[in-house]
């Protein structure tokens, strides 16, 4: 019976696009979370990584982290090829000049990433030093691996960024789609369970509570009928936003600066600068037929 069962399971897996891809010449999701972690060790070397210090520490873990990262790069755009042909065009032509580009990079992830710890310290009185926000909160290990990935997305790696995300989000309890554009001074606090779609636009000084989703309300299609990608389809969060915990936000819509959006509120309509948003004000709102929207 084994035998039946493992002949069928694998005439399945020969039928998909990537079957013939070597083993060798796959992404392999562990060293990928291993490459984020020598990065996160690179941007803060006392902190994350070895126990010795200077340069040679630093370059120690940023040679491993670009070497894995250029050889997963071509993995991921391999497999992208097997599945995605004619698309060859998207992919990314020179690797090493992909990793170059993030190394160089990483000195402004890192003065945004102090930025994240800030806003952490500042925003929560339960916070007691700089050193237990970056132990200690998911959602500054979050905004980090973020920030690396956002990049790579940006320089048209496939694949690869949204395998990072999800590896801080099985760490974390936090999935941010390494598409979304996130600002200076971010702060989730708490953290599980917040979703952040591909194509959000977050400003500076947000701060996101646990159960919050920035998501789509809807699905367009292209001509033939297939969900068109990449098209804008969620919520632009202003600066100086706080959205407490469960709230749910959907749609292309704008929370205007200054604005605070409370527990457990479900938004799909734009809200002007300096609003607040509760659940008995949506109500009311909604009894006496006036919109929240500008």
């Amino acid at each position: 019976m084994s035998k039946e069962i493992a002949a069928a399971l694998l005439a399945a897996d020969a039928a998909v696009a990537s079957a013939a891809v070597a083993a060798e010449d796959r992404p392999s999701r562990g060293e990928i979370s291993r490459v984020m972690g020598e990065l996160r060790a690179a941007l803060f070397p006392r902190e994350l990584g070895l126990a010795a210090r200077g340069e040679a520490a630093v370059a120690s873990h940023l040679q491993e982290a670009l070497n894995g990262l250029n050889e997963q790069i071509r993995r991921c755009a391999v497999i992208f090829a097997a599945e995605r042909p004619g698309r060859g065009a998207a992919l990314p032509a020179d690797t090493a000049g992909i990793v170059g580009e993030l190394a160089r990079g990483l000195p402004e992830i890192r003065r945004k990433v102090e930025g994240d710890i800030s806003a952490a310290f500042d925003g929560d009185p339960a916070a007691q030093s700089r050193s237990e926000i970056l132990h200690g909160y998911p959602g500054v290990r979050a905004i980090t691996d973020h920030r690396i990935a956002h990049v790579l997305y940006q320089l048209g790696v496939p694949l690869l960024p949204r395998i990072a995300a999800e590896s801080a989000h099985s760490a974390t309890g936090i999935d941010i789609h390494p598409g979304a554009t996130i600002g200076e001074r971010f702060f989730i606090d708490h953290g599980t369970g917040v979703v952040i779609g591909e194509t959000a636009i977050i400003g500076s000084d947000v701060r996101l509570y646990q159960g919050v989703t920035l998501g789509s309300k809807s699905f367009p299609h292209a001509e033939d009928g297939t969900l068109a990608k990449g098209r804008p389809r969620h919520p632009i969060i202003e600066d100086r936003v706080v959205i407490y915990s469960g709230a749910t936000v959907l749609g292309r819509i704008t929370v205007g600066h200054n604005s605070t959006i409370g527990g457990n509120v479900w938004l799909t309509r734009s809200v002007p600068p300096n609003s607040n948003i509760s659940q008995a004000r949506t109500r009311a709102d909604d009894l006496v037929g006036e919109g929240l929207g500008i």
